[in-house]
Protein backbone atom coordinates (compact mmCIF):
# COMPACT_ATOMS: atom_id res chain seq x y z
CA UNK A 1 0.00 0.00 0.00
CA UNK A 2 2.49 2.39 1.24
CA UNK A 3 4.64 1.52 -2.29
CA UNK A 4 1.74 2.01 -4.84
CA UNK A 5 0.87 5.40 -2.87
CA UNK A 6 4.56 6.61 -3.08
CA UNK A 7 4.71 5.92 -6.71
CA UNK A 8 1.55 8.08 -7.08
CA UNK A 9 3.77 10.57 -5.47
CA UNK A 10 6.49 10.16 -7.74
CA UNK A 11 4.56 10.30 -10.49
CA UNK A 12 2.66 13.70 -9.23
CA UNK A 13 6.06 14.97 -8.64
CA UNK A 14 7.02 14.58 -12.00
CA UNK A 15 3.77 16.16 -13.39
CA UNK A 16 4.37 18.95 -11.07
CA UNK A 17 7.88 19.47 -12.70
CA UNK A 18 7.06 18.87 -16.37
CA UNK A 19 3.38 20.41 -16.74
CA UNK A 20 3.91 20.57 -20.47
CA UNK A 21 3.63 17.20 -20.85
CA UNK A 22 0.04 16.30 -21.11
CA UNK A 23 -1.74 12.58 -21.18
CA UNK A 24 -3.85 12.37 -24.33
CA UNK A 25 -7.76 11.98 -23.93
CA UNK A 26 -9.06 8.92 -24.94
CA UNK A 27 -12.60 10.81 -26.13
CA UNK A 28 -13.81 14.04 -26.68
CA UNK A 29 -17.94 13.43 -25.98
CA UNK A 30 -20.99 15.73 -26.86
CA UNK A 31 -23.02 16.23 -23.37
CA UNK A 32 -26.04 16.98 -25.34
CA UNK A 33 -27.49 14.59 -28.31
CA UNK A 34 -26.36 16.00 -31.73
CA UNK A 35 -24.64 19.47 -30.30
CA UNK A 36 -21.04 19.09 -30.66
CA UNK A 37 -20.67 22.04 -33.12
CA UNK A 38 -17.91 24.26 -31.97
CA UNK A 39 -17.46 27.09 -34.59
CA UNK A 40 -18.34 29.53 -32.21
CA UNK A 41 -16.12 28.77 -29.29
CA UNK A 42 -13.38 31.16 -28.81
CA UNK A 43 -9.53 30.84 -27.75
CA UNK A 44 -9.32 34.47 -25.91
CA UNK A 45 -5.47 35.89 -26.44
CA UNK A 46 -2.63 34.74 -24.76
CA UNK A 47 -1.54 36.60 -22.23
CA UNK A 48 1.74 34.95 -21.93
CA UNK A 49 1.09 32.69 -19.22
CA UNK A 50 0.39 29.48 -20.94
CA UNK A 51 -3.30 29.90 -19.84
CA UNK A 52 -5.97 28.29 -23.06
CA UNK A 53 -8.97 30.51 -21.69
CA UNK A 54 -11.85 29.32 -23.77
CA UNK A 55 -15.50 31.46 -24.32
CA UNK A 56 -18.03 31.15 -26.29
CA UNK A 57 -19.01 27.46 -25.58
CA UNK A 58 -22.30 26.62 -26.57
CA UNK A 59 -21.78 23.09 -27.00
CA UNK A 60 -20.54 21.55 -24.38
CA UNK A 61 -18.60 18.10 -24.10
CA UNK A 62 -16.68 15.77 -21.74
CA UNK A 63 -13.21 14.87 -22.42
CA UNK A 64 -12.12 11.48 -20.81
CA UNK A 65 -8.48 10.53 -19.29
CA UNK A 66 -8.82 7.03 -18.22
CA UNK A 67 -6.30 5.45 -16.05
CA UNK A 68 -4.70 3.11 -18.85
CA UNK A 69 -4.86 -0.77 -17.92
CA UNK A 70 -6.06 -0.69 -14.67
CA UNK A 71 -6.99 -4.60 -13.32
CA UNK A 72 -9.83 -3.31 -11.61
CA UNK A 73 -12.32 0.10 -11.80
CA UNK A 74 -10.55 2.92 -10.95
CA UNK A 75 -12.37 6.04 -8.63
CA UNK A 76 -13.07 8.93 -11.36
CA UNK A 77 -13.35 12.91 -10.68
CA UNK A 78 -15.36 15.16 -12.94
CA UNK A 79 -12.87 18.20 -13.38
CA UNK A 80 -14.43 21.83 -13.67
CA UNK A 81 -12.40 24.54 -14.79
CA UNK A 82 -12.51 27.99 -13.32
CA UNK A 83 -12.86 31.14 -15.47
CA UNK A 84 -15.70 33.30 -13.50
CA UNK A 85 -18.86 31.91 -15.68
CA UNK A 86 -17.68 33.93 -18.61
CA UNK A 87 -14.20 31.54 -19.79
CA UNK A 88 -12.57 28.64 -18.99
CA UNK A 89 -9.14 27.62 -17.99
CA UNK A 90 -9.06 24.96 -19.49
CA UNK A 91 -5.65 23.66 -19.46
CA UNK A 92 -4.34 24.96 -16.28
CA UNK A 93 -7.58 23.83 -14.09
CA UNK A 94 -8.78 21.30 -16.69
CA UNK A 95 -6.49 18.73 -18.93
CA UNK A 96 -3.43 19.37 -16.68
CA UNK A 97 -5.47 18.18 -13.63
CA UNK A 98 -6.12 15.37 -15.58
CA UNK A 99 -2.82 14.45 -16.01
CA UNK A 100 -2.17 14.42 -12.45
CA UNK A 101 -5.11 12.17 -11.50
CA UNK A 102 -3.94 9.57 -14.01
CA UNK A 103 -0.87 9.72 -12.25
CA UNK A 104 -2.39 8.56 -9.07
CA UNK A 105 -4.98 6.24 -10.51
CA UNK A 106 -7.91 8.05 -10.76
CA UNK A 107 -9.62 8.50 -14.31
CA UNK A 108 -10.45 12.58 -14.90
CA UNK A 109 -13.22 13.35 -17.13
CA UNK A 110 -12.76 17.53 -17.79
CA UNK A 111 -16.21 18.95 -18.32
CA UNK A 112 -16.04 22.13 -21.44
CA UNK A 113 -19.68 23.53 -19.99
CA UNK A 114 -21.37 26.76 -21.15
CA UNK A 115 -20.06 29.80 -21.01
CA UNK A 116 -20.32 33.03 -21.01
CA UNK A 117 -22.98 33.51 -17.94
CA UNK A 118 -25.03 30.84 -18.44
CA UNK A 119 -24.84 29.50 -14.73
CA UNK A 120 -27.66 27.46 -15.51
CA UNK A 121 -26.47 25.76 -18.58
CA UNK A 122 -23.32 24.99 -16.27
CA UNK A 123 -25.10 23.47 -13.78
CA UNK A 124 -27.27 21.73 -16.08
CA UNK A 125 -23.99 20.41 -18.24
CA UNK A 126 -22.04 19.24 -14.97
CA UNK A 127 -25.09 17.09 -13.71
CA UNK A 128 -25.51 15.71 -17.11
CA UNK A 129 -21.72 14.65 -17.33
CA UNK A 130 -22.23 13.06 -13.71
CA UNK A 131 -24.66 10.54 -15.09
CA UNK A 132 -22.68 9.79 -18.34
CA UNK A 133 -20.15 8.64 -16.86
CA UNK A 134 -21.84 6.09 -14.49
CA UNK A 135 -24.03 5.25 -17.14
CA UNK A 136 -20.96 4.25 -18.95
CA UNK A 137 -18.89 3.01 -16.19
CA UNK A 138 -18.12 -0.31 -16.67
CA UNK A 139 -17.01 0.58 -20.59
CA UNK A 140 -14.80 3.10 -18.95
CA UNK A 141 -13.52 0.41 -16.04
CA UNK A 142 -14.49 3.33 -13.76
CA UNK A 143 -15.91 2.38 -10.29
CA UNK A 144 -19.47 4.26 -10.07
CA UNK A 145 -19.45 4.07 -6.43
CA UNK A 146 -16.39 6.41 -6.16
CA UNK A 147 -17.15 9.33 -8.68
CA UNK A 148 -16.51 12.72 -7.47
CA UNK A 149 -16.30 16.42 -8.69
CA UNK A 150 -13.34 18.85 -8.42
CA UNK A 151 -13.41 22.69 -9.24
CA UNK A 152 -11.92 25.95 -9.73
CA UNK A 153 -12.67 28.99 -8.72
CA UNK A 154 -16.30 29.51 -10.46
CA UNK A 155 -16.38 25.79 -10.93
CA UNK A 156 -15.67 25.60 -7.15
CA UNK A 157 -18.72 26.95 -6.92
CA UNK A 158 -20.53 24.59 -10.19
CA UNK A 159 -18.91 21.59 -7.87
CA UNK A 160 -20.71 23.06 -4.33
CA UNK A 161 -23.90 23.47 -6.85
CA UNK A 162 -23.32 19.51 -7.72
CA UNK A 163 -22.66 18.40 -4.44
CA UNK A 164 -25.88 20.12 -2.76
CA UNK A 165 -28.73 20.30 -5.28
CA UNK A 166 -28.62 16.26 -7.16
CA UNK A 167 -31.90 15.82 -6.02
CA UNK A 168 -33.63 18.06 -8.80
CA UNK A 169 -32.65 18.07 -12.42
CA UNK A 170 -31.66 21.32 -14.10
CA UNK A 171 -33.00 19.70 -16.90
CA UNK A 172 -35.25 17.18 -18.95
CA UNK A 173 -34.40 13.86 -19.09
CA UNK A 174 -32.94 12.57 -22.54
CA UNK A 175 -32.24 9.42 -22.31
CA UNK A 176 -31.00 6.31 -20.23
CA UNK A 177 -28.03 8.52 -18.55
CA UNK A 178 -30.53 10.57 -16.99
CA UNK A 179 -31.70 7.42 -15.07
CA UNK A 180 -28.30 7.96 -13.05
CA UNK A 181 -27.57 9.62 -9.53
CA UNK A 182 -25.37 12.74 -10.49
CA UNK A 183 -24.52 12.87 -6.41
CA UNK A 184 -20.92 12.95 -6.13
CA UNK A 185 -19.24 10.82 -3.64
CA UNK A 186 -16.88 13.26 -2.43
CA UNK A 187 -16.16 16.64 -3.54
CA UNK A 188 -12.48 19.22 -3.85
CA UNK A 189 -12.95 22.40 -3.89
CA UNK A 190 -9.87 24.42 -4.75
CA UNK A 191 -10.26 28.30 -4.11
CA UNK A 192 -14.02 28.06 -4.94
CA UNK A 193 -15.64 31.38 -5.51
CA UNK A 194 -19.40 32.52 -4.71
CA UNK A 195 -20.40 30.25 -1.89
CA UNK A 196 -20.67 32.73 0.35
CA UNK A 197 -23.33 35.22 1.36
CA UNK A 198 -22.94 37.37 4.11
CA UNK A 199 -20.36 37.04 6.34
CA UNK A 200 -19.52 32.88 6.61
CA UNK A 201 -22.75 31.56 5.45
CA UNK A 202 -23.56 29.66 1.92
CA UNK A 203 -25.37 31.45 -0.63
CA UNK A 204 -28.78 29.99 -0.74
CA UNK A 205 -28.04 28.21 -4.22
CA UNK A 206 -26.00 25.80 -2.27
CA UNK A 207 -28.23 23.78 0.58
CA UNK A 208 -25.76 22.04 2.41
CA UNK A 209 -27.13 19.24 4.67
CA UNK A 210 -26.35 16.02 6.22
CA UNK A 211 -26.16 14.36 2.94
CA UNK A 212 -23.77 16.64 1.63
CA UNK A 213 -20.79 14.59 0.11
CA UNK A 214 -17.09 14.66 2.21
CA UNK A 215 -15.16 17.47 1.00
CA UNK A 216 -11.46 18.76 0.79
CA UNK A 217 -10.51 22.43 0.44
CA UNK A 218 -7.33 24.66 -0.46
CA UNK A 219 -7.40 28.18 0.39
CA UNK A 220 -5.38 30.86 0.57
CA UNK A 221 -5.67 34.02 3.40
CA UNK A 222 -4.50 36.02 0.92
CA UNK A 223 -7.06 35.48 -1.46
CA UNK A 224 -9.05 38.39 -0.05
CA UNK A 225 -11.74 38.58 -2.83
CA UNK A 226 -13.35 34.29 -2.12
CA UNK A 227 -11.75 33.06 1.39
CA UNK A 228 -15.07 33.74 2.67
CA UNK A 229 -16.46 30.66 -0.29
CA UNK A 230 -13.90 28.34 1.57
CA UNK A 231 -14.63 28.87 5.18
CA UNK A 232 -18.47 29.42 5.04
CA UNK A 233 -18.70 26.04 2.96
CA UNK A 234 -16.47 24.26 5.72
CA UNK A 235 -18.62 25.61 8.30
CA UNK A 236 -22.14 24.42 6.69
CA UNK A 237 -20.63 20.88 6.60
CA UNK A 238 -19.07 21.36 10.21
CA UNK A 239 -22.95 22.01 11.13
CA UNK A 240 -24.29 19.76 9.14
CA UNK A 241 -21.97 16.69 10.87
CA UNK A 242 -20.39 16.00 6.87
CA UNK A 243 -16.50 15.02 6.93
CA UNK A 244 -14.10 17.54 5.69
CA UNK A 245 -10.73 19.12 5.31
CA UNK A 246 -10.05 23.07 5.05
CA UNK A 247 -6.41 23.69 4.00
CA UNK A 248 -6.20 26.89 4.71
CA UNK A 249 -2.65 28.40 3.78
CA UNK A 250 -1.52 32.48 4.54
CA UNK A 251 -0.08 33.39 0.87
CA UNK A 252 -0.65 32.37 -3.13
CA UNK A 253 -3.49 34.36 -4.30
CA UNK A 254 -5.87 32.96 -6.63
CA UNK A 255 -5.81 31.47 -9.98
CA UNK A 256 -2.26 29.12 -9.32
CA UNK A 257 -3.89 25.92 -10.44
CA UNK A 258 -1.64 23.18 -9.85
CA UNK A 259 1.76 24.94 -11.45
CA UNK A 260 4.28 25.55 -8.92
CA UNK A 261 4.30 29.12 -7.52
CA UNK A 262 7.31 28.74 -4.68
CA UNK A 263 4.38 29.24 -2.00
CA UNK A 264 3.27 26.34 0.44
CA UNK A 265 -0.07 25.64 -1.00
CA UNK A 266 1.43 24.35 -4.21
CA UNK A 267 1.50 21.11 -1.76
CA UNK A 268 -2.26 20.46 -2.24
CA UNK A 269 -2.74 18.05 -5.07
CA UNK A 270 -0.03 15.76 -2.07
CA UNK A 271 -2.65 16.76 0.25
CA UNK A 272 -5.62 15.21 -1.67
CA UNK A 273 -4.07 12.58 -3.12
CA UNK A 274 -3.21 11.76 0.95
CA UNK A 275 -6.78 12.45 1.63
CA UNK A 276 -7.85 10.63 -1.22
CA UNK A 277 -6.18 7.42 0.74
CA UNK A 278 -7.52 7.82 4.04
CA UNK A 279 -11.07 8.17 3.26
CA UNK A 280 -11.15 5.12 0.45
CA UNK A 281 -11.18 6.96 -2.51
CA UNK A 282 -7.47 5.05 -3.67
CA UNK A 283 -7.42 1.53 -1.70
CA UNK A 284 -4.27 -0.39 -2.01
CA UNK A 285 -5.08 -2.16 -5.42
CA UNK A 286 -4.37 1.00 -6.79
Amino acid sequence: MVVIFRFGLLILGLTLCLSAQQTVAEMVLPLWPDRLDTSRETVQPDRGDGVLRLTDVINPSLEVFLVPSSPHPAPAVLVCPGGGYSKLAYNKEGTEIATWLNGIGVSAFVLKYRVPDNRAGAFADAQRAMGIIRHRAAEWNVDKSRLGILGFSAGGHLAASVSTRYANRGYESVDDADEQSVRPDFTVLVYPAYIAADGYAVVPEIPVDGNTPPAFIVQTQDDTHYINSSIAYYTALKEGGVPAELHLFPVGGHGYGMRPSGNAVSSWPKLVARWFETTGVLTARH
